[in-house]
């Protein structure tokens, strides 16, 4: 029995070929004892429904397909709930169009092996482009659970696609939220913080995360902006922060209503 359940969601709008590379870098794992629950949010067709089933009939993954698309938190629910009945202990996030290095696997496993009171562990993060090179930016997060919950007042502590965690943290935090199609990854953090979850990082560099042309022009808008502002303040608030939390919030939603150009320069300095 695999202890190990890589949690894979997937929608029409991925790129097949991007979702294909990313396969292919779990597949080349040092590690090799974990399956792949493929989680299909909503129809798909042509050539990422060919990379699907391409997968099955292949012990290494397990497809659950869903009629209708219900966003990401969602589909992570129901595929943890379906590795749980599998009796899998250990969760990896992982999305469709970024690589793994080849020894993120292990690494994070023999962390938690070495640290048995930490939940959750992540690590550190390399921008790739389109054509999968790297553009230069790179992203350290902070390395202890205290650490964490400082830099958790300004930005997340951890990159969601980046995470290892044992089952305990679900169970702890209750899985996402079904209600937020965006920033429920802040939200399982919140939740995480807020009901004895231990976080770390790994130093080393375990995922390239894609940054597509189009990644800037999806963080932007009023309403995500109000939204952003209204979730921070509560969790501000909850968490006991500073007014330097509730000021860097302010900063942030106005930097999603910015225009394109000024977010991609703001971005890649902070």
């Amino acid at each position: 029995m695999n202890s190990i359940a890589v949690l894979l969601p997937v929608y029409k709008k991925d790129n097949p070929q991007f979702f294909n590379t990313t396969i292919s870098s779990l597949l080349l794992q040092t590690y090799k004892d974990f399956v792949i629950y493929i989680g299909v949010d909503g129809p798909v067709e042509g050539e990422l429904d060919a990379v699907l089933k391409d997968c099955e009939g292949n012990s290494k993954f397990k497809i659950v397909r869903f009629h209708e698309n219900r966003g990401l938190a969602c589909v992570l629910n129901d595929l943890i709930s379906s590795a749980e009945v599998d009796g899998c202990e250990y969760f990896v996030r992982m999305d469709a169009d970024d690589i793994c290095v080849n020894t993120r696997l292990e690494k994070q496993y023999v962390f938690l092996q070495e640290h048995p009171e930490v939940d959750v562990v992540g690590g550190k993060i390399e921008e790739i482009d389109e054509n999968g090179n790297r553009n230069g930016k790179a992203i350290t997060y902070p390395l202890t659970h205290v650490e964490c919950r400082k830099f958790f007042r300004y930005r997340d502590p951890l990159a969601h696609p980046a995470t290892f965690f044992r089952k305990r943290f679900f169970d702890k935090a209750k899985g996402y939220r079904p209600e937020y199609r965006k920033n429920q990854d802040t939200m399982l953090w919140f939740d995480g913080f807020m009901n004895g979850c231990i976080f770390a990082n790994l130093p080393d560099t375990v995922l390239q995360f894609r940054v597509a042309k189009d990644f800037y022009g999806r963080r932007n808008g009023w309403k995500r902006a109000k939204q952003m502002m209204r979730l921070r303040m509560e969790i501000n608030s909850a968490m006991n922060y500073d007014i330097s939390a509730n000021l860097f919030a302010m900063a942030m939603a106005v930097m999603t209503v910015s225009p394109t150009w000024l977010k991609r320069f703001l971005y890649r300095i902070r």
